[in-house]
C-alpha cells in the first residue's frame, strides 16, 4: 500500500482556503506595520506582541471556516455571558487606575467589556434576522433596549472608549437595518449644538465649579484639556502636546526609523500603545502615516463590498457593521493623538501593542472572510 506524499503546496492552499486573499493581504501589511513600529517604541514587548498575533490570526482562521449561520448562532450566548460578566465586574470586578473593570478568573483578569464589541454587532444582526421582512419600529427600540444594557453597565465602570465603541458598533447595525433619518437627525443635531457649545463658551463650563452631570471628573478633564492643553502642559495636557509635536516634527519624510526624539526619549506617553501613531508619525512622516491611512480606507471598502454582496440579512448587517467598527477605532485613536479628539483610550486597529482588542479585531475580519466564503459557496 503505498501512503500519499506529503505535498506542502497542498497544505498551504488548504490552510488558505478560508481566507478572503484581498483581505490578508491588507491585515498582513498592518501587522507588519505593528512589528516595525514595536521594534522602535517598545523592543522588549516584541516576543509578546508575536504571541498576541498568533493568538489572533488563528482566532480569525477558526472565524473564516465556521458558517455564518454557525457565528450567528452564538449570538444569543454570547450576548448574555457578556451582560452576565459585566454585572459580576459591577459587584466583584478588580479596581485599577480608578476603573472597575477587570473580573480575577483564577488564572487571569478579562475584560467583559471587550466581548460586547462583538456580541453586541452579532446580537441585533440575529435579531433583524428573525425579524426580517416584517421589521417596525417596535423591533428598532427592542435593537435600542439590547444595545443600552451593556453599553450603560460598560459606562458604570466607567470605561468611555469601549463604551462608544460598543455603541457605535451596534448603532450600525441599527442603520443598516433600516433606522429613519427623522430619528437619526435630531440627535445628530444635538450633538453638533453640544459640542459647539463647549467649544463656544469651553472658557465658562470648564471652570472647576462647574459640574457636568452627565460626565465624571475625569471625562470632563479630557474634554477641557483637549480645548486648551497649554492650561496644564505637564500634568493632564502633556499627552496631547508631546504627541502633537512629535507628529508635526515628523514632517513630510519622518526622522527615520528608530530616530525619533520624542519617542526614544520616551517623551512621548504609551507610545506602544494608545499613542503609537504618534510614533509613526514621528519616524515615518506624513508620507508612513498617509500610507497607513490608504490600508485603513482599503480594508474598510473591501469590507463594504463583501457587504454588499453578503447573501443574507444577517450577514450584511454584520459585515457593514464590522467595516465600520475598523473605522470607529482608526478614526477615533488617530483624532485623539492629533489633538483633535478628547483621549478616551482606543487603541490603533492592528498595530497597538496588546492581546485583547487585537483578537477582537481578527475574529471580526474572521466574520468578514466566513460572510465572503458564504457568497463564494452559494455561488459554486
Amino acid at each position: 500500500m503505498t501512503g500519499r506524499r506529503f505535498d506542502p503546496r497542498r497544505l498551504l492552499v488548504g490552510l488558505l482556503e478560508p481566507m478572503d486573499p484581498i483581505l490578508l493581504v491588507l491585515v498582513s501589511l498592518l501587522l507588519g506595520y505593528a512589528f516595525v513600529l514595536m521594534a522602535s517604541a517598545s523592543p522588549v514587548r516584541m516576543e509578546s506582541q508575536m504571541i498576541n498575533t498568533g493568538v489572533a490570526v488563528g482566532v480569525m482562521w477558526v472565524a473564516a471556516r465556521m458558517p455564518v449561520q454557525r457565528i450567528l448562532a452564538t449570538a444569543v450566548p454570547l450576548y448574555l455571558v457578556g451582560v452576565l460578566l459585566l454585572i459580576a465586574v459591577a459587584l466583584f470586578g478588580e479596581t485599577s487606575k480608578g476603573a472597575q473593570r477587570w473580573l480575577n478568573v483564577g488564572i487571569s483578569r478579562i475584560q467583559p467589556s471587550e466581548i460586547m464589541k462583538i456580541a453586541v454587532p452579532l446580537m441585533l444582526a440575529w435579531y433583524f434576522q428573525q425579524r426580517e421582512g416584517a421589521i417596525g419600529a417596535r423591533d428598532f427600540v427592542v435593537a435600542f433596549v439590547l444595545l443600552l444594557v451593556p453599553v450603560g453597565l460598560i459606562v458604570k465602570q466607567p470605561d468611555l472608549g469601549t463604551a462608544l465603541l460598543v455603541a457605535a458598533a451596534g448603532f450600525f447595525v441599527l442603520f443598516f437595518a433600516g433606522l429613519s433619518w427623522k430619528l437619526i437627525a435630531p440627535v445628530a443635531l444635538a450633538a453638533i449644538v453640544g459640542i459647539g457649545s463647549i467649544v463656544g463658551f469651553g472658557d465658562r463650563i470648564c471652570q472647576p465649579e462647574v459640574d457636568w452631570v452627565v460626565l465624571h471628573g475625569y471625562q470632563k478633564n479630557r474634554v477641557c484639556t483637549l480645548l486648551d492643553p497649554s492650561s496644564d502642559p505637564l500634568g493632564k495636557g502633556f499627552h496631547i502636546i508631546q504627541s502633537t509635536i512629535a507628529i508635526g516634527s515628523g514632517g513630510m519624510a519622518g526622522k527615520g526609523w528608530r530616530d525619533g526624539t520624542q519617542t526614544h526619549l520616551a517623551f512621548i506617553p504609551e507610545r506602544h500603545t494608545d499613542f503609537i501613531f504618534a510614533v509613526l508619525g514621528e519616524e515615518f512622516g506624513f508620507v508612513g502615516a498617509c500610507l497607513l491611512v490608504f490600508l485603513y480606507i482599503a480594508l474598510i471598502a473591501r469590507g463594504f463590498i463583501i457587504a454588499m454582496a453578503a447573501p443574507t440579512l444577517a450577514s450584511r448587517l454584520l459585515a457593514g457593521a464590522v467595516s465600520m467598527i475598523f473605522f470607529t477605532y482608526a478614526f477615533v485613536n488617530m483624532g485623539m493623538v492629533s489633538g483633535i479628539l478628547p483621549v478616551v483610550g482606543v487603541p490603533l486597529p492592528f498595530v497597538s501593542y496588546g492581546g485583547t482588542a487585537l483578537v477582537t479585531l481578527c475574529l471580526g475580519l474572521g466574520i468578514l472572510m466566513s460572510v465572503q466564503r458564504a457568497r463564494f459557496l452559494t455561488q459554486k
